[in-house]
């Protein structure tokens, strides 16, 4: 495919977005009430990175990006 520049953008943004709601969800499901929140937000930090990595890859092989 051959994109402009802001639609690619605007994909990027979407992926990110994306794996913000993933990381948070997860950093929320690993929470437990009488621990400290540091490693659940490192945990959903994790995951963040994780999702982003196999959102851009699945869509660079397709030629989105």
């Amino acid at each position: 495919m051959n994109l402009s520049l802001s639609v690619k953008l605007l994909v990027f943004a979407v992926c990110f977005l994306f794996s913000v709601i993933v990381g948070m969800v997860a950093a929320l499901i690993s929470h437990r009430p009488n621990t400290p929140k540091g490693p659940a937000i490192l945990y959903g930090g994790g995951v963040f990175g994780g999702a982003l990595t196999l959102c851009l890859v699945a869509l660079t092989s397709i030629s989105v990006l």
